[in-house]
């Protein structure tokens, strides 16, 4: 993730009651939503974004003359509503009566949908006597960028004017320095007591036994009045369009298993509601609140988490980023011809270039993870026809590889910033401290990542087999790299006396000799041998590694190692899940499922949804993993692990353009004795998966297969 400009993004923060109260995130396409857990918005890390500005930076609801007290509140498990449930405090009195605390429940439920806000407060008298109710919104919008509500300061602004206001509705606009109106508009129901640019009162009068609903919008476009048909219409079709997000692709189920069913559920809803169709195809999103824009690495990574599932994503993801492939040298944006997109911000300071990041270049492995992924679509689909046409792009990202990726000339993929703007470390583990010697060092540039190498060799093999089938005469040329490149890693990057690889080369060609997770991503790409791989996957399986929740991305005992880091020392998911589907390619399943089993749990103590990452604290009886305090949640690639994690137990391979599933040594996690894989697609046909727990194995049943697709198991 960015981290040169985040102040690690805030998560969580201290309540009114003086408790940690996790904030909750509702998205739809570019607009997003953070509030806490009375729907407030404070003006801290919360808001109501669009594409990267804040339109609606407070929103705050009181009762009386006090907050309400809330009784519980949460998102909705498909993503599409947040519900506040909470009572009133004692009333002020009003015509020489008061109201007692608890008489009133007061429901605030609020969607997103065609970027607005959509909420509806619903006020209800459960007391004996009719109650009038003082109800208070205060209000602002600052329009700030989001990499200011991050952290990074700015000596100057653009003119924020004085809102303007009507019988119910407040306008808000902001003229940026870029010279841009941006504006924003909040409208209600019902005409409020009294209106100003900041505050609306109203006085509600509830009959006992009776309730009354107050109808609230707000978004970038100009206010249409709120009501309850429209609150109705537009909560269908947001509800509809994410169950179409849903449904896409194959499913998964475990009848007899309901919390690993409620854990799929869960990720494929956090998928759904992180992925926006874009006119390119379906993209997923990185995370929220701070990363709901596309990225290329994590779009990459989480498309090739759901490709045997749901190849729409790939398809969507390899489009947008080769309409983005960069043309131009630019030091600001880290850029060179052919390379792929890392990030892209839609906000003021992206497009005044106070940070790079409304295009920005600075990932090493996303050009290389590109051209992987498109080798693994066509396998996976036999769609050749995408292939065809992104042929040029792909040429392109092979030739950054050959001559501004390898900057140094020895065969290998490095990085060093082009500018002090970018980021200073630009692989997955981005963090300032994540790279370094086994003394605890920092490394001179340029640095050679070791998982860069393996999505290198991934990359150079997809394009020999891809040449071959297109009739590209570069085909061996490309193949000849990938052996390269395999032979390179193999002799310089292996650590005999630790039966391990070094987790980067420096400038000079030394090892830094860390003992990192890295080395799992290199068994998903399939390039060490054998025999290595399995000296690898038994340290992975170690103690230094196994948390008891996952694996660590740091080995304990190593210089910088710290459990509640960001990279040295905690338990990312996806990463876990790489680690585990490379175990898998060289033959392990035991451990694979165990593995998977721990997740599952983790998820559990998190509400069946993963976090970007957590604490890498050894597992204790009776506890539950630590969290990170400041995790994105969701995230795409923590969803997409189980299923990626689900593939590799399983064993499940689809080669479209051969026309066969292939199912190698299967196992299910503890606990799920029964999962059935329902319509996977393989060209034009379609069969369902039932695997079963049988004594000590697994057996797999195909049911209702349509077409030519073949279905091959290997013991």
């Amino acid at each position: 993730m960015d981290d040169t400009y985040s102040v690690q993004t805030t998560a969580a923060e201290v309540s009114d009651t003086g408790t940690l109260e996790t904030l909750q995130a509702l998205k739809d396409g570019d607009t997003f939503l953070v509030a806490d857990g009375w729907g407030d918005l404070k003006g801290g890390a919360d808001g109501l974004f669009d594409k990267d500005t804040r339109l609606l930076s407070r929103f705050v609801m009181t009762a009386g003359l006090a907050r309400p007290s809330r009784l519980s509140s949460g998102v909705s498990r498909d993503n599409v509503f947040f519900t506040a449930h909470s009572t009133n405090r004692p009333l002020p009195p009003m015509g020489g009566r008061s109201a007692p605390a608890g008489v009133l429940h007061i429901e605030r439920r609020r969607f997103l949908w065609d970027q607005r806000m959509f909420e509806r407060v619903r006020m209800s008298n459960h007391g004996i006597e009719d109650v009038l109710l003082p109800l208070a919104f205060d209000f602002g919008a600052d329009f700030a960028d989001i990499f200011q509500v991050r952290g990074t300061l700015r000596e100057k602004h653009g003119t924020l004017h004085t809102p303007t206001h009507d019988g119910r509705r407040v306008v808000f606009r902001y003229t940026g320095l870029d010279g841009v109106d941006r504006t924003s508009c909040l409208s209600f129901s019902e005409p409020p007591a009294r209106l100003n640019g900041t505050r609306a009162e109203f006085m509600f009068s509830l009959p006992t036994g009776k309730s009354v609903d107050l109808y609230i919008e707000c978004g970038a476009e100009a206010c249409i009045a709120p009501d309850a048909a429209r609150w109705r219409e537009n909560a269908l079709l947001a509800r509809l369009s994410m169950r179409r997000r849903r449904r896409r692709g194959a499913s998964l189920r475990g009848p007899r298993s309901p919390l690993f069913n409620a854990w799929l559920d869960q990720s494929r809803a956090d998928m759904a509601l992180l992925t926006t169709d874009l006119p390119t195809g379906p993209y997923p999103y990185a995370g929220t609140p701070w990363f709901s824009t596309p990225f290329g690495r994590d779009g990459i990574l989480s498309a090739w988490q759901m490709l045997w599932l749901d190849p729409s994503l790939a398809r969507g993801v390899l489009t947008y980023l080769a309409s983005r492939q960069a043309t131009e040298v630019s030091a600001f944006r880290d850029s060179q011809p052919g390379k792929i997109m890392h990030e892209t911000r839609g906000g003021e300071m992206s497009a005044l270039h106070e940070v790079p990041f409304g295009l920005y270049y600075g990932g090493v492995d996303t050009t290389c993870l590109f051209v992987a992924l498109a080798g693994a679509y066509a396998k996976r689909t036999g769609d050749l026809e995408l292939i065809r046409r992104l042929w040029p792009n792909l040429v392109a990202a092979t030739e950054w590889m050959r001559d501004y990726g390898d900057s140094n000339g020895d065969g290998l993929i490095d990085y060093a910033r082009a500018a002090e703007t970018g980021l200073s470390n630009q692989g997955w583990k981005d963090s300032e401290d994540s790279i370094f010697h086994s003394d605890g060092r920092f490394p001179k540039g340029p640095i050679a990542l070791l998982e860069v190498q393996g999505y290198a060799y991934a990359a150079w093999l997809a394009m020999a087999d891809l040449g071959v089938r297109l009739g590209d005469a570069r085909a061996q040329a490309w193949e000849d790299h990938a052996h390269e490149v395999r032979f390179l890693v193999e002799n310089k990057f292996w650590m005999e006396d630790e039966g391990f690889y070094a987790i980067a080369l420096d400038g000079d060609g030394e090892q830094c000799r860390s003992i990192g997770s890295n080395a799992g991503h290199l068994l998903f790409s399939g390039l060490p041998s054998p025999e290595r791989a399995a000296k690898v996957t038994q340290r992975l399986l170690s103690s230094e590694f196994r948390s008891g929740w996952g694996l660590r991305t740091l080995a304990k005992g190593q210089a910088r190692f710290n459990p509640m880091s960001y990279h040295n020392g905690s338990v990312w998911p996806h990463d876990t899940s790489l680690g585990v589907a490379g175990m898998a390619r060289y033959g392990e399943r035991d451990a694979v499922s165990m593995i998977l089993g721990e997740i599952y749990t983790a998820a559990s103590h998190f509400h069946m949804r993963l976090p970007e990452l957590f604490c890498g604290f050894e597992r204790e009886p009776g506890e539950g993993p630590i969290a990170y305090p400041v995790a994105c949640l969701p995230q795409a690639w923590a969803a997409g692990s189980a299923f990626l994690m689900l593939q590799a137990a399983l064993g499940v391979d689809v080669d479209a353009l051969e026309g066969v599933v292939l199912v190698n040594n299967p196992t299910l996690p503890t606990g799920v004795d029964r999962l059935t894989v329902s319509n996977l697609g393989v060209g034009d046909s379609r069969v369902d998966l039932i695997f079963e727990r049988i004594g000590e194995g697994t057996v797999l049943m195909p049911r209702g297969k349509t077409g030519d697709v073949r279905i091959a198991t290997v013991r």
